[in-house]
């Protein structure tokens, strides 16, 4: 990434301050049935953090400050850790992971990238796609998997689905494999640097992957309760949990550039319009949204763990942070893109400053 695209990117985020919030449209957006979850609005203040508390619960049925599976969001997560490493000299993004993992016993592993794994272009084999186990759900993730779950020997390693480069297809293989790069990089786990550079930093007190807190919010299923889960088998693709307050700090501890280097954000930043606006690990994209003048940048990283679902927005331009988790599944938050629909909605209220008391 070159440094006037690290610049322009870094200016836009420092330029433009937060508008106020549409604190009925908000009201609106929470009080509708079929809505049951969390939602946080979050702006920088000063040196530190903080939020536009607009809820008088920040779930119903449930007790403030519960934590929440993050699930994919993790993805976005590791991919930070990752461009850690890239900006240290460690990683480089267009080598091939043999490179780094050379016990790596997958047909592509002398020639899937680093930047092909984070964008999901890698063609291994999807943990999603195991036999069915308990009400359908994957086997891979749940208890009592007969199967290795191993990166580089087990499952990850098996039968792959392409060639290394082609077309965008998720799959979770892609960040178990990146996870394992981390530990063989640094030495440590994924899960101990999230620990080391994020939480302790950011001072973040509820922020862990599993096995860990007994519980966590549990979800629904097209409202029957969801199967039995081994939340651990997710690992580096959606092995983490934590608070609300948790994610806006690494979100806005991510936005200033206090996680990675300009440069860097920059490149984990630059959505590919060949691939739907897939960055690394994330999507990086301009929609119009009600009420602002013009399009609003968007980076986004959803995801979903069972009956748990989340969105996780960030607004650079404006400098706030969206975050929505759900405990119904499949929750319908709609595209952004397509002007309407409730992630639609809830980010013209928080974005375009039209409609507060």
């Amino acid at each position: 990434m070159n440094a006037a695209l690290a610049a322009l990117l870094m200016q836009a985020t420092a330029v433009q301050t937060a508008p106020p919030v549409d604190e009925r449209a908000l009201a609106k957006l929470v009080e509708d049935p079929a809505f049951s979850g969390d939602i946080q609005i979050a702006d920088p203040e000063g040196g530190g953090w903080g939020y536009v508390g607009l809820l008088p619960q920040p779930f119903r049925g449930g007790d403030d400050g519960a934590t929440w599976r993050w699930a994919s969001v993790t993805k976005q997560v590791v991919a930070v850790l990752v461009m850690q490493e890239v900006a240290k000299g460690r990683i480089d993004l267009d080598r091939p992971i043999a490179t780094y993992l050379p016990k790596f016993r997958s047909a592509n592993a002398a020639t899937v990238t680093v930047r092909q794994l984070l964008q999901h272009r890698s063609g291994l084999p999807n943990p999603d796609d195991s036999p069915a186990g308990t009400s359908g759900f994957p086997s891979y993730y749940q208890p009592g998997y007969t199967g290795s779950r191993d990166p580089l020997t087990g499952y990850c390693a098996g039968p792959v689905k392409g060639t290394p480069g082609g077309n965008w297809s998720y799959n979770n293989c892609d960040y178990l494999v990146l996870g394992a790069l981390l530990e063989a990089v640094t030495g440590k786990s994924w899960a101990t640097l999230v620990d080391e550079r994020i939480a302790k930093p950011l001072e973040i007190d509820f922020l862990a992957a599993y096995p860990g807190e007994a519980f966590t919010r549990m979800g629904t299923i097209d409202g029957k309760p969801e199967p039995a889960i081994d939340l651990a088998s997710y690992g580096a693709a959606a092995g983490l949990y934590g608070s609300t307050d948790a994610l806006a700090k690494f979100d806005i501890a991510l936005m200033e550039g206090r996680l990675i280097p300009p440069d860097a954000l920059a490149t984990l930043w630059q959505g590919d319009p060949a691939l739907g606006y897939m960055a690394l690990g994330q999507w990086v994209f301009e929609a119009p949204l009600k009420g602002c003048a013009k399009p609003v940048r968007i980076v986004e990283r959803r995801g979903g763990v069972g009956g748990i679902e989340v969105r996780n927005f960030i607004l650079p331009d404006i400098r706030r942070v969206v975050i929505v988790f759900s405990d119904r599944a499949p929750f319908a938050f709609g595209e952004v893109w397509q002007g309407a629909g409730f992630s639609h909605d809830l980010l013209s209220a928080a974005a375009c400053g039209k409609g507060t008391k």
